[in-house]
């Protein structure tokens, strides 16, 4: 038997930066608690370091 090649093919109608955007957000959608939890660990480190401080800025 012989396999077939799958050929997927999209129409979209908008510009290629709407359709960009839209992809971005669903993507930050999805990866949300990796974001969260990336930046917690960067505060972290910086906090134990004694470089997160933030002098005379308003949290």
């Amino acid at each position: 038997m012989k396999k077939r090649k799958l050929t997927y093919r999209f129409h979209d109608p908008n510009p290629a930066v709407a359709t960009a955007g839209y992809i971005l957000n669903i993507l930050i959608e999805a990866n949300q608690n990796k974001v969260q939890q990336a930046i917690q660990a960067a505060a972290d480190m910086a906090n134990a370091t004694g470089k997160g401080e933030n002098k005379g800025c308003p949290a």
